[in-house]
């Protein structure tokens, strides 16, 4: 089995934690992971991704564009940013609540994410678009979203090789005690609303 996972997103998303935590998760089950991570700019919205690698066999970290089973995008441009490294089959899991880049506020461009959006229900088979803002809100935590993205990924399949038992003990190695049970709330999002059924009947 080898699986190439992408996750995306601008700095102060949680985007390395959550490839942190697929890799612990997956290393616990005995896979061989590889990973690399290009972080922008944190402090002024640039961009964060990460390469993760699962699997038997792996001699690189770096995932090939067209080659990528999962794309997990955080914010809606990021998504379409790195589309190009999804396979013809492959998944994509977005949050619908657009963060503006420093370039677009600063040339005054309205950006609301929703053009993304639909390029991505144009140009993806399987897409899955979460309510990102929702669940920040309903959780009562903004710094939350990566692993309510992560719970997203699992309700919609694209996770076959772990389960949700599988991230919840990544996270209690990984997340500070104070904060586990907040993370394990934001874990279970995605399933308690029905999030693969809903995702799929809005495509």
């Amino acid at each position: 089995m080898q699986m190439n996972i992408i996750l995306t997103g601008v700095g102060g998303q949680g985007t390395v934690l959550a490839s942190k935590l697929l890799a612990s998760a997956a290393l616990a089950k005995g896979y061989e992971v590889m990973s690399a991570e290009t972080i922008g700019m944190a402090q002024k919205g640039g961009s964060v991704f990460s390469n993760l690698r699962i699997g038997d066999g792996l001699y690189s970290p770096m995932i090939r564009k067209g080659t990528a089973d999962l794309l997990l995008a955080f914010e809606p441009a990021e998504g379409v940013r790195m589309l190009p490294y999804l396979k013809p089959d492959g998944t994509v899991v977005v949050s619908a609540h657009p963060i503006m880049p420093v370039t677009a506020a600063l040339a005054g461009t309205d950006y609301t994410g929703r053009e993304m959006i639909e390029y991505l229900r144009r140009e993806v088979r399987n897409l899955f678009v979460l309510d990102g803002f929702a669940a920040i809100t309903e959780i009562g935590n903004p710094k939350v979203l990566n692993v309510v993205m992560l719970g997203a990924a699992l309700a919609s399949g694209a996770l076959p090789f772990l389960s949700e038992d599988d991230l919840r003990e990544a996270i209690r190695q990984r997340v500070k005690p104070a904060f586990v049970s907040i993370n394990e709330r934001a874990l279970r999002y995605a399933a308690e609303h029905g999030f693969a059924k809903t995702a799929a009947e809005r495509k």
